[in-house]
């Protein structure tokens, strides 16, 4: 019998300039393949879902960021499920707008293959995901 499990995460996702680009990075997935996405992480112990958001797209891409002033609430809460081991993730992911401030380190080398600024229509082309897909509609429909 399968087991269901919650986990929550937070993420950015983060624009600059006119055409605006977006910040993605490249991971490996649980198959192992290697994915492009936006930053995203867990929550940790006392933080809140702001927090959460703008210290993994730091760690993850090196750039210090905040939540876009005329956006401070969640952009999107995403829901989707997969399968680790014998278990189904119900993963829930709440994303903010953000803009970038400084780029301060780099990406997490553990976690992060690879992160870039890339334009609507490359990240369109990069982004496998379904819900990945979805925001950056979502994103292009709002920047237009």
């Amino acid at each position: 019998m399968s087991r269901q499990k919650t986990e929550v995460s937070c993420g950015g996702l983060v624009l600059r300039g006119t055409p605006p680009e977006i910040l993605i990075v490249r991971v490996k997935n649980l198959k192992g393949d290697e994915v492009w996405t936006f930053p995203k992480g867990h929550i940790e112990k006392g933080e809140t879902e702001t927090e959460t958001a703008l210290r993994e797209v730091l760690e993850e891409t090196g750039w210090e960021c905040a939540v876009a002033k005329n956006n401070p609430k969640p952009f999107k809460r995403v829901q989707y499920f997969f399968k680790k081991n014998e278990e189904t993730i119900r993963k829930q992911v709440v994303w903010f707008l953000m803009e970038p401030l400084k780029k301060t380190g780099s990406s997490d080398p553990n976690e992060i293959l690879d992160s870039r600024w890339a334009s609507f229509a490359e990240t369109e082309k990069l982004v496998q995901y379904p819900s990945d897909k979805m925001l950056l509609k979502e994103l292009q429909a709002r920047s237009e």
